[in-house]
């Protein structure tokens, strides 16, 4: 589940951009794509040392963060004037113990309820007792976002979070390109407003396969080859999925794993917030133009 260290198309100016305007209005007040763009830039940023986020905080506005960091397993919290924001870091390659944590995928008791990864359930339980001590004071909205294996990182203890005495329940999860966590019975237990994010051919969202026992949590959302929010039959989603790994492979590109980069998902993202924006702005001309005949 591979990292994403390169700096995003837009590049830290960029970044830190996204995050000044979103959080100038609580997240509960914006729309999903504004939210899920927000937290892919954060998931994004998760990969970066405490230096370099130092950097882009003190450049966007944001309050302040505590950055977690047991063992193999990362985390940072971000607080705004509005929210409080946990962002899980996903699979680095050149760490062993997220390897080893990828591919345990034999089924352990989950601490809510139901069946989970043993190697996910490993990095939740090295972060969860810090996690907990500095979430008790929060009175603010609390989100959990994270890409790759920090999604799913952000599963479980988001669900651990709702049966915990952290006065202040997940008001939502976002998740990007993550793997599945556990059984049937885990994900119907713990009900929370997760968005589950899936670029086409991305192929951990595919993983562990579904005949060990393993489902998905959440609402899934669906980007097509195009990058474009669409909901499709299954066999359709198929066309587009060979569609989208033809029009990689003419670059010399293999999209199962392309796909799964966060800057990915980011772009496609930013493009539809964009996309938003302009047809609010056209509605609000049109509704003007209405307003001025009568």
């Amino acid at each position: 589940m591979a990292s994403d260290r390169e700096p995003a198309s837009s590049g830290l100016a960029g970044l830190t951009q996204v995050v000044r305007d979103s959080i100038q209005v609580p997240l509960q007040n914006q729309s999903i794509l504004r939210q899920s763009l927000l937290f892919a830039e954060l998931s994004h940023l998760a990969y970066f040392s405490p230096d370099q986020v130092k950097q882009a905080v003190e450049q966007s506005g944001i309050e302040g963060y505590e950055f977690l960091n047991q063992e193999s397993a990362q985390a940072y919290i971000f607080t705004t004037v509005h929210d409080c924001i946990v962002v899980f870091r996903g699979t680095e390659p050149d760490d062993i113990n997220d390897i080893k944590a990828d591919v345990d995928a034999v089924m352990v008791v989950a601490e809510t309820l139901g069946r989970v990864h043993r190697g996910f359930k490993r990095e939740s339980d090295r972060l969860w007792e810090p996690l907990e001590r500095l979430l008790t004071n929060n009175q603010k909205p609390l989100w959990f976002t994270g890409h790759s294996l920090g999604g799913a990182i952000a599963t479980l203890n988001a669900g651990r979070c709702v049966l915990s005495p952290i006065p202040a329940s997940p008001s939502g999860l976002y998740t990007f390109g993550s793997p599945r966590v556990g059984n049937r019975r885990f994900i119907n237990y713990v009900k929370l407003n997760h968005c589950r994010w899936v670029n086409n051919n991305d192929i951990v969202p595919r993983l562990p396969p579904r005949w060990l026992g393993y489902r998905h949590a959440g609402k899934e959302l669906y980007l097509n080859a195009y990058g474009k929010v669409r909901t499709y039959t299954t066999w359709r989603r198929i066309r587009v999925q060979w569609l989208g790994f033809l029009l990689t492979l003419r670059a010399w590109k293999v999209d199962h794993v392309t796909d799964h980069l966060i800057t990915s998902y980011i772009g496609h993202l930013q493009k539809a917030v964009d996309e938003e924006a302009q047809a609010r702005r056209l509605l609000m001309n049109f509704g003007n133009s209405q307003t001025a005949k009568s």
